[in-house]
C-alpha cells in the first residue's frame, strides 16, 4: 500500500519504505532528522507545474491531470516507489501545508492506477 505523510509528522515503525518526494528540502529540518529511503526529487512534479498549480485547489484536477501526464514520460523517476509498493508498504513525504492536495497525494494516485494495471496484467498472464 501507498500512503502520504507530512513530513513533519513523527515517524512510525509502521511506515514502511518512505521517500521524500518533493524537489525542495523541508525547511527547518536537517537530513540527519528524518529517516528516509531515498530523496526522489526527479519525481516531484516540474518547476513550470509547480507554478501553476500554487496550490489552489480550483486548479487541483487540472495539476493531478497534467502531472500524470509529466509521471508518464518519467518511470524511472517513479520507478523505486513502484518496486517498494509492490512489496510492501509505502509512505511519500510532503512538505505542502494542504494535506490532500499536494503532489504527494497526486503520485500517490498516479501509482496506484499503475500498481492495478500491473496486477491485472500478472492476472492475466497467470490465467493463460
Amino acid at each position: 500500500m501507498i500512503y502520504t505523510k507530512h513530513i513533519y509528522d513523527p515517524p512510525s515503525s509502521l511506515d514502511g519504505k518512505r521517500f521524500l518526494v518533493d524537489r525542495l528540502w523541508p525547511r527547518g529540518i536537517k537530513k540527519e532528522q528524518i529517516i528516509l529511503d531515498g530523496w526522489l526529487k526527479d519525481v516531484a512534479p516540474s518547476e513550470t507545474l509547480r507554478r501553476n498549480f500554487s496550490h489552489k485547489v480550483a486548479k487541483w484536477e487540472e495539476f493531478v491531470h497534467n502531472y500524470a501526464l509529466e509521471l508518464d514520460g518519467k518511470a524511472s523517476a517513479w520507478k523505486p516507489i513502484f518496486d517498494a509498493a509492490r512489496s510492501g508498504d509505502v509512505i511519500l513525504l510532503f512538505a505542502a501545508k494542504d494535506r490532500e492536495h499536494n503532489n504527494a497525494v497526486a503520485l500517490k494516485f498516479y501509482l496506484d492506477r499503475q500498481l492495478s494495471i500491473y496486477n491485472l496484467r500478472e492476472e492475466n498472464q497467470a490465467n493463460t
